[in-house]
């Protein structure tokens, strides 16, 4: 089965605001070397056979190059993301547009007077481990859009809290593997969060301190294959013990906004360890 992966060409890349702890407009992007390095991860999964599709950057939209933040993909229907801060929120109609060009179906949240308008970052803060959507808030997301997003795709959702500014979406501290297994960093979740994921996902791999500031959970993973940014070596020395393909790649660039290989990705079939993938995607 072909993987389907939506990225945006860091045409417009930059540091230009600051909205995470890891952004500093004074530390400027090299744009040169940023698309260098975005180029070699299209490299990489492109010849993993994955089918690759574009979406065209926008002037004046910088983390648009974020495409994990486009949605949430459930079979051929999309979530379309509400962000939290403003210098995001022009990203939502260009995102939204995509996927109804795409042929998929643009699921809208209920509008504020209906009890609605929460804030919801896409695959940035809800990953499928089986046919669980873990969802996490605090950050970016609200928790109280969680109820609602099981409602209208018709899944079973543990919200999970942030509490570490420094993983401000789920996707920097939690990566699912398969139907029964992930990496996480565990100090990035409340106690509840911890219990919920070690209570619903029999293996688990924690990453440490060091390679968790170095992306180590925001993965991209393709079959047997994993990719990360470089520095994380214990990582992927458990990885090939489990029979897995870890391969590294640098993305230093992006680290300085806060993101790495999975926010350069948005799987369009479904993440790897999403139940539902292998029966509602097509060959």
């Amino acid at each position: 089965m072909t993987a389907r992966i939506l990225m945006c060409p860091p045409d417009f890349f930059g540091i230009e605001y600051e909205i995470n702890p890891w952004m500093n407009v004074e530390v400027a992007a090299d744009h040169a070397l940023a698309t260098e390095q975005w180029n070699a991860l299209h490299a990489l999964l492109a010849g993993t056979g994955a089918e690759i599709e574009l979406l065209p950057p926008v002037a004046g939209l910088p983390d648009l190059v974020f495409t994990a933040n486009a949605g949430l993909v459930y079979q051929q229907r999309a979530l379309v993301s509400r962000f939290r801060h403003p210098q995001r929120q022009g990203e939502s109609p260009v995102f939204r547009d995509w996927f109804a060009e795409h042929g998929f179906e643009v699921v809208e949240f209920a509008p504020p007077d209906e009890g609605g308008g929460y804030d919801f970052e896409g695959a940035g803060d809800a990953l499928f481990c089986g046919d669980t959507l873990f969802a996490g808030y605090r950050m970016r997301s609200d928790a109280t859009c969680h109820q609602q997003i099981g409602s209208l795709l018709g899944v079973r959702v543990i919200p999970v809290e942030l509490v570490d500014s420094r993983y401000y979406h789920l996707d920097t501290c939690f990566c699912p593997l398969a139907e029964d297994e992930a990496i996480w960093y565990p100090p990035a979740f409340d106690d509840y969060g911890r219990r919920a994921i070690e209570g619903t996902i029999d293996k688990l791999i924690a990453v440490e301190q060091s390679e968790a500031e170095r992306f180590a959970c925001n993965a991209v993973v393709v079959g047997r294959q994993v990719f990360t940014n470089t520095g994380c070596n214990e990582l992927h020395a458990e990885l090939r013990d489990r029979g897995y393909e870890p391969t590294a790649t640098p993305l230093d660039e992006f680290v300085k906004a806060g993101g790495s290989a999975k926010c350069l990705t948005l799987r369009l079939d479904g993440e790897q360890a999403a139940s539902w993938r292998a029966a509602n995607s097509p060959e």
